[in-house]
């Protein structure tokens, strides 16, 4: 077993290995002791550097697993400062070559120290795993905070030629345990960088967004991770279109993993026991850990495409920012999908032209700046606090801060009667109506869709894909305004005010808004008419006055809701139109909503799925819009 309890230990294993489609070069074993088959040959080199294992004490007397790696270029008795990764997934020679060919190159021809850590009951780790480990309340108890500072004290006192700096980084779980680090840091560590961490596993990373269960991650990964609890095992779905299969499913959800595993899987049955915001979600909450004071800089980094963690990054550069007093928060958004700046050129994103190299310009001209000026004291910090990648134009834009104060006015973008779009609202207008029926759910991609982990499997570009198939069904509502005559440009926070009403007592509110490219020839063949999402979510009714305790929806009422569709940087470029699309389905990706009102979704029976109307208003004293920050001047729509 890899933790402490059977209830913490199905999420505990799903969330070590979920991101294991990133590091897929790295064998996923591990014994109960925690030790493996990982020891460094004695000629371990890579390149220009030289590796070698150390087990450094913690306070408690377990000894943590690191690999130590030195250029063996640096001059006799040179002082180098230190770079910490500290991960779950173990450091395989294989997987260090394709690092140190991408997301180390960079920083390997700076020339840092690399100091590459399994964390408790990992891999060559003594002692005992436990996910997202709580934070220590006394000094008797260790956390991911006093082994990182334990660790830090044993290297800067005991590898030689060091000189004293230290700095953490790393993607997913590396930098949820960057900024672990930061919690009573160690005085030698210098800097984090926090990349593609995430905050919050049931209001908007992973496993769901805004109370909605996101169904076919959740499936497969645990399906996949759970059979053996050693190996990544996919899920055999017969050869079948993913959506036929998770729509087949007749009993309740609950069930699915006895069904088809004949045994219950200890995640699926946390999804399936802890359906609304309690405790056991509450306690994973990545902010609630971190101090106020900012007291170790911190690089930010997101990708406006990343498929899982998009949320976190953002909400946790806004819980810093409220104690950064000195001006050591600082974020990167990109246009990446997870950790795509780690790898690779970053010249494209699914069939989008980005114009640059934008994942060679961050590692070089961002991340490897960032260290060399904290950890060697060398050169001018030449970073806004927020770099941000304005899509559309192409181009990388400074801020002083996400989203920007100055140059930036509130604007709705108002939904009006005949599917039209404009900053200006209608005084009257008959809603927009159309039947959700969970029988025929809208699907989240064009069919078939693939399994997450088959050969087949595009779902790290999910999100660049056309949405003008789904603006033609009956059961999606599309509004747009008229071609551009001129750029408009967004930037900053993106929500949707809906009034909506349903015939039935719960129901889910899916909310695109949409850049629609002109057929022009000019464009690339992929690009011609292309529907392409530039902000998304989705929204559970149930959860509107509380995510701890939800409520029925009143039957053909009319409801406000406030939809966090996150941030945007983009251009709409003169000849395009902006559009937005409202459906209640998105599946598999998300599980589908009975519409009528049930304790647990997880317990739904076939009979619970039922049909029903539903209608967004669209003016008088219900305008339905877009908030949007839009860059001034600039005429509008």
């Amino acid at each position: 077993m890899l933790s402490v309890t059977r209830t913490r230990g199905g999420l505990a294993r799903l969330w070590v290995l979920a991101f294991a489609a990133f590091f897929a070069s790295a064998p996923l074993v591990c014994n109960a002791e925690g030790s493996s088959a990982m020891a460094l040959p004695a000629d371990a080199r890579i390149g220009d550097y030289i590796g070698r294992d150390v087990m450094i004490p913690m306070r408690d007397g377990i000894r943590l697993h690191a690999q130590i790696w030195r250029p063996a270029s640096a001059s006799a008795n040179q002082k180098l400062p230190m770079l910490m990764q500290r991960s779950p997934y173990g450091f395989t020679l294989e997987r260090l070559q394709q690092s140190f060919e991408n997301e180390y190159k960079e920083l390997a021809a700076e020339g840092f120290i690399f100091v590459l850590q399994d964390i408790r009951g990992r891999f060559g780790s003594e002692g005992e795993f436990v996910m997202l480990r709580p934070k220590a309340t006394s000094s008797k108890q260790i956390d991911e905070s006093t082994d990182t500072y334990d660790s830090i004290e044993w290297l800067t006192k005991s590898l030689p030629d060091n000189n004293g700096n230290v700095g953490v980084f790393g993607i997913s779980y590396g930098g949820w345990t960057a900024a672990m680090a930061t919690i009573n840091p160690h005085p030698a560590l210098k800097a984090v960088s926090v990349q593609a961490s995430p905050e919050d596993m049931f209001l908007g990373d992973d496993f769901h967004h805004n109370g909605a269960f996101r169904l076919q991650y959740g499936w497969e990964y645990s399906a996949a991770l759970e059979t053996d609890g050693r190996t990544l095992n996919p899920f055999d779905f017969g050869g079948k279109d993913v959506y036929d299969w998770y729509l087949q499913q007749q009993s309740e959800l609950a069930k699915q993993d006895q069904l088809h595993l004949k045994r219950p899987l200890p995640t699926w049955q946390n999804f399936a026991t802890h359906p609304n915001y309690d405790g056991f979600w509450k306690e994973q909450v990545t902010t609630t850990r971190l101090s106020a004071k900012v007291s170790v800089p911190n690089l930010i980094v997101a990708g406006w495409w990343d498929q899982e963690d998009f949320y976190g990054p953002l909400k946790i550069y806004e819980h810093q920012e409220k104690g950064d007093a000195q001006g050591r928060n600082f974020i990167v958004i990109g246009p990446w999908n997870h950790g795509g700046w780690a790898r690779g050129d970053g010249k494209t994103y699914g069939p989008i032209e980005l114009g640059s190299a934008t994942s060679v310009f961050f590692r070089s001209e961002v991340e490897t700046r960032w260290f060399r000026h904290w950890l060697k004291n060398e050169g001018t910090l030449d970073q806004a606090e927020a770099l941000v990648f304005q899509t559309g134009s192409n181009q990388w834009q400074r801020y002083k801060a996400w989203p920007p104060r100055e140059g930036v006015s509130r604007r709705n973008l108002y939904l009006r009667e005949g599917g039209k779009l404009s900053f200006t609202p209608a005084k009257s207008g008959e809603p927009a109506s159309f039947v959700s029926d969970p029988a025929s759910p809208v699907p989240y991609r064009e069919r078939p869709i693939a399994p997450l982990f088959s050969k087949e499997s595009t779902w790290p570009e999910w999100l660049a894909d056309d949405q003008a198939p789904f603006s033609r069904r009956s059961d999606v509502l599309s509004w747009s305004t008229e071609p551009l005559t001129e750029d408009v440009t967004i930037v900053g926070d993106v929500a949707a005010k809906l009034f909506a009403s349903t015939t039935g007592s719960d129901a889910d509110w899916v909310v695109k808004l949409i850049d629609i490219y002109p057929a022009d020839e000019a464009l690339p063949p992929a690009m011609r008419g292309r529907q392409l999402m530039i902000a998304n979510d989705v929204y559970r009714a149930r959860f509107r006055s509380s995510y701890e305790k939800p409520q029925a929806v009143p039957a053909n009422q009319v409801v406000g809701y406030e939809i966090d569709l996150h941030s945007a940087s983009h251009v709409f470029k003169k000849g395009h139109r902006i559009a937005v699309q409202v459906q209640s389905s998105w599946f598999p990706l998300i599980d589908r909503n009975p519409q009528q009102f049930v304790a647990n979704i997880f317990e739904a029976k076939p009979a619970d799925y039922v049909a029903q109307t539903h209608k967004v208003y669209q003016a008088g004293k219900y305008p339905s819009a877009i908030s949007l920050g839009v860059e001034r001047p600039g005429k509008l729509p």
